[in-house]
């Protein structure tokens, strides 16, 4: 364990904890508008792989299934777009993304082609002849029914991550890693954060951390309803790697129940896929890292069946943690009772929203508002769902 340097300051405007996606896009937009105002603290190394922030590539989309989605996605967009600009570091490859909607389906296409009509987004329904066409990887039965929408594409979380991080030391932030949280306190308004490496003090802490969310809301007396998840995902050594190029074949989703998604050859020799939420229920400290291979089984004989020239030995295969409210929706919120207390849960689809996010984390901090206050209404703490002990659970988006 690292101790904190004694040249580290102890009080500062704004701390984050848990320094993967979402933290890390806080403590880079909070150090554009407060500079060496900034701490975050990670109990890890930074780039660690134990929680859901590190690999080669996340979708990112406008297809969602409400409007509020969507135009949080397209502000996403727009926020990585800006990321890029000055870390000049590519984050964003647009591949087009493809969801497939087998005959009765059990998420509802409905939801999806509305939203993205409702905010004026353009996509194309395709029938299942001309899907094979387009994409004549894909073997489909004549009653499947496909929406692309040519924005769709992936999000590097290994260059996102690292571009935060290295552009808010640039702008003055302290990152510490190695640090792990003992403690939380409020001390009227200011928030005494206890550490392996010593005690600081904030005027407003950002709770990013994910799987580890209720071991911090636990010195404020709060615990979520949280489920966490074992997930993987595995990539292919396919016979014909090139088939699956990002400009030859697009990210999918097929939305049914079990959901599947995937990726084209990108960060390894061959392409990726997975089962959303195929995993087995784990703690943050008591997961493991082995593969599951009946969740291998199961998403091979669904690539053999329609996507049979992606099958290959297996790469590599990554393991990761779903940390997942009960209704699968954001959290994005102070707490009532310390509203000095901001707390942040992805949901196990939020990379794609992870600078986003953390751009309003930092506005709510230093502003007390944020220009996105009507896309995040719903992501409330205190929604009825979250004050429930046993609430029922939902999770297909």
């Amino acid at each position: 364990m690292t101790a904190t340097p004694p040249t580290v300051r102890r009080e500062y405007a704004v701390a984050v904890i848990g320094l993967g996606g979402i933290g890390s896009g806080a403590a880079y937009w909070l150090s554009r508008r407060l500079g060496a105002d900034v701490l975050g603290l990670e109990q890890f190394e930074l780039g660690h792989a134990n929680g859901a922030s590190q690999d080669h590539s996340r979708i990112i989309r406008l297809t969602y299934h409400r409007p509020d989605y969507v135009r949080l996605a397209k502000r996403a967009y727009e926020t990585w777009q800006l990321l890029q600009a000055e870390s000049q570091v590519q984050v964003v490859t647009t591949t087009g993304g493809l969801d497939l909607w087998p005959a009765g389906a059990r998420i509802p296409m409905a939801d999806y082609a509305g939203s993205l009509a409702a905010e004026g987004v353009p996509f194309e329904t395709l029938d299942a002849a001309e899907t094979m066409r387009r994409w004549p990887q894909w073997r489909l039965a004549d009653d499947t029914v496909t929406i692309f929408q040519e924005a769709g594409g992936l999000a590097d979380p290994n260059r996102a991550n690292a571009a935060h991080q290295r552009l808010a030391r640039e702008h003055g932030a302290t990152l510490l890693d190695r640090t792990p949280v003992t403690a939380l306190r409020d001390r009227g308004g200011e928030i005494e954060i206890e550490t392996a490496g010593g005690t600081f003090r904030a005027g407003r802490l950002i709770l990013a951390a994910d799987a580890w969310t209720n071991e911090l809301l636990g010195s404020f007396g709060r615990r979520l309803p949280l489920t966490i998840t074992r997930e993987q995902v595995t990539y292919y050594a396919c016979p014909r790697p090139a088939d699956f190029a990002p400009d030859r074949f697009p990210v999918w989703i097929w939305m049914d129940e079990p959901c599947f998604y995937g990726f084209p050859t990108y960060g390894e020799a061959g392409p990726k896929a997975a089962q959303d939420v195929g995993g087995q229920p784990t703690t943050a400290r008591g997961r493991s890292f082995e593969p599951d291979r009946a969740a291998g089984a199961r998403l091979d004989a669904f690539l053999a069946a329609h996507l049979p020239g992606s099958v290959g030995p297996e790469l590599l295969t990554k393991t990761c943690l779903y940390t997942l409210p009960p209704d699968r929706d954001f959290v994005i919120d102070s707490l009532p009772d310390h509203p000095a207390v901001l707390v942040a849960l992805g949901a196990a689809h939020g990379f794609k929203f992870a600078s986003v996010i953390g751009r309003i984390l930092a506005e709510l901090a230093v502003d007390g508002g944020t220009p996105s206050a009507g896309e995040i209404e719903r992501f409330r703490i205190d929604r009825e769902i979250l004050l429930q002990e046993n609430p029922p659970t939902s999770f297909m988006v």
